[in-house]
């Protein structure tokens, strides 16, 4: 039968006297169980504590990839913005080419208007809206405006395939059309349908557009054509008139001095005049008209490059 104590006998060296300590069993057992149980919580302590520097350390690199990403979408952001503006540039100069075709250009409601239905996503129905519903609608903001930038990229290529052949079959007709300025200079009064005249102090049309020139500044057709007026005309001055065919005539008003005579056939960008003062005029300037079928038009949407040729 066990005995219900226990004894310790502890012994320094041979000649030292031995010291006895006698613990009963129950004591021992539970000295034991406490030292199992310190020893149990000692370990799970280590183990959370190597547990949450991992964790801390994950949750860091989450954070820094999060970072990165975020700075990725904003510098993806800001592409986007500059591409919009190359094909805004673009659907501007192919609207050019379209008018100098005589071709309508694309509805600009049609152009501008947003994208979706199928295959494009609402922000909640992804699998990132449960985790994160902030990353969500940015990566769905970022998913419509790239959506909506192919579009337009998709419906401006059509549109140029569309032009690019009607150029390359009507090389004739788009020599006649008036696509340039008459002189180089600044516009100092643009087309309008009523506007405070200078001179006779009434609120009357401008039919035309006034570029601002030097005196004796060459002025060019702005177009093939043949001259059908040169000489004087009330108001206009000196005035050189010719038609483009194909429903285009344009003058030239305020001349110092006009060189072709009625019926010469000009070339685009052949000098026609000079700038001077003529007829009703304040400064020397060309007053440049664009007349469409008998209809004055504003002829800055002829003119491809605004303002100087």
């Amino acid at each position: 039968m066990f005995s219900e104590r226990w004894t310790v006998l502890l012994m320094k060296g041979d000649n030292d006297s031995v010291r006895q300590y006698s613990l009963p069993r129950s004591t021992v057992r539970r000295a034991g169980l406490a030292l199992g149980v310190c020893g149990v919580l000692f370990l799970g302590a280590a183990a959370f504590l190597a547990y949450d520097a991992g964790a801390r350390a994950r949750a860091a690199m989450l954070a820094r990839e999060n970072r990165i990403l975020e700075d990725q979408l904003a510098d993806y952001h800001g592409r986007l913005g500059d591409l919009d503006l190359t094909i805004a540039d673009l659907a501007e100069k192919d609207r050019h080419a379209r008018l100098l075709t005589g071709r309508i250009g694309f509805d600009e409601e049609v152009f501008e208007v947003g994208v979706g239905g199928p295959g494009l996503e609402s922000p909640g129905e992804d699998e990132l809206w449960r985790l994160d519903p902030e990353a969500s609608e940015a990566a769905y903001a970022f998913r419509y405006d790239l959506a909506v930038l192919e579009r337009k990229a998709d419906l401006l290529g059509e549109s140029l395939d569309e032009t690019t052949a009607a150029l390359e079959s009507d090389a004739e007709r788009l020599a006649a059309i008036p696509s340039i300025s008459p002189v180089g200079g600044l516009v100092s009064s643009t087309f309008s349908r009523s506007r405070p005249h200078p001179i006779h102090m009434v609120d009357l049309p401008h039919q035309g557009i006034d570029v601002h020139a030097l005196y004796g500044t060459p002025i060019v057709a702005t177009g093939a054509g043949v001259v059908t007026y040169a000489g004087k005309m009330y108001g206009y001055g000196n005035l050189i008139e010719i038609d483009h065919g194909y429903g285009y005539v344009t003058r030239y008003a305020h001349a110092s001095r006009l060189f072709p005579y009625v019926g010469k056939r000009v070339r685009r960008d052949e000098v026609i005049a000079e700038v001077g003062c003529t007829g009703t005029c304040t400064a020397p300037h060309v007053h440049y008209e664009v007349r469409r079928n008998g209809t004055p038009v504003n002829p800055l949407n002829y003119v491809l490059t605004r303002g100087t040729r």
